[in-house]
């Protein structure tokens, strides 16, 4: 992996193979971008240019303090696109990733995208509060730091299992899925895994996705377990102006892993269209 060094002296590890139109691929919790590897393997024959990046505190970028919050990974995700210098870029966002890129957008402008996919993304707001009722209650958060914090090497072998739905009954479970999950959010720093948690839970991404001003598809399961359709992707879709939804209907969260034919497929077809 390639690795390039933002303003405040921070490494981010990132891989960016092929040539053609660019398109950025941004990694969920508490995951590395070799979580995209089928799909930059898939775009890369397709003729584009792909890049996924490691959060800082994430995979193989370093594993800073301080640092970990939304913003500072929205900056971060600006200084590689301008150090890349990539135009006309497809931003693909899963779960946090989705969040990183509405906020970059929220932050920095669309001036350099050409369109943007929202998968199973956290946008507007994961937590449940008086106006947000089909969020998640803060306790489930405050047990997802708990579990990192504590024991997150079992923690996150237990997570894998409704992150592919593979806790519904009749699921046939995918070992090889859940020890790569295990695998790569272990690669990850413990303080940044555990800061992280807030951002995805807490920061409400609505006024960025009003910035949005380029084509938008937003794809979700309906039997999302980690990131509920509801305060999610449904809400999404109407606050982006001309937004596309497409639900995978009984898909779980990691549906990009477990459906990837044709996730792939709905991708290419959007960035074609």
């Amino acid at each position: 992996m390639s690795t390039f060094q933002v303003k405040d002296g921070t490494s981010i590890a990132y891989k960016d193979w092929g040539k053609g139109q660019p398109i950025l691929f941004s990694h969920g919790w508490p995951l590395a971008g070799d979580a995209w590897a089928p799909q930059m393997l898939f775009f890369g024959s397709q003729g584009y240019r792909v890049i996924a990046h490691d959060r800082r505190g994430h995979g193989l970028s370093d594993q800073t303090w301080d640092g970990n919050n939304m913003d500072q990974y929205a900056d971060d995700l600006a200084e590689l696109i301008e150090a890349l210098d990539l135009r006309d870029v497809v931003l693909v966002g899963h779960s946090t990733g989705g969040g990183e890129i509405v906020h970059y957008v929220g932050r920095h402008g669309t001036g350099r995208v050409a369109k943007m996919v929202l998968v199973g993304a956290v946008p507007p707001l994961m937590l449940k509060t008086e106006a947000n009722p089909e969020g998640t209650p803060l306790e489930v958060f405050d047990g997802i730091r708990k579990g990192t914090a504590g024991d997150r090497s079992q923690f996150f072998k237990d997570l894998s299992m409704p992150f592919y739905g593979f806790n519904k009954e009749g699921a046939k479970v995918n070992e090889g899925l859940r020890e790569n999950f295990w695998r790569l959010g272990m690669m990850g720093g413990i303080k940044g895994e555990y800061d992280c948690v807030h951002e995805f839970s807490e920061v409400d991404y609505t006024e960025d996705l009003k910035k949005i001003d380029k084509p938008t598809l937003v794809i979700h399961g309906d039997a999302d377990q980690i990131v509920p359709i509801a305060a999610a992707g449904l809400k999404t879709a109407k606050i982006v102006k001309g937004a596309e939804l497409k639900v995978y209907p009984g898909a779980p969260h990691g549906l990009a892993e477990t459906e990837t034919d044709k996730f792939n497929a709905d991708v290419l077809a959007f960035i074609r269209g």
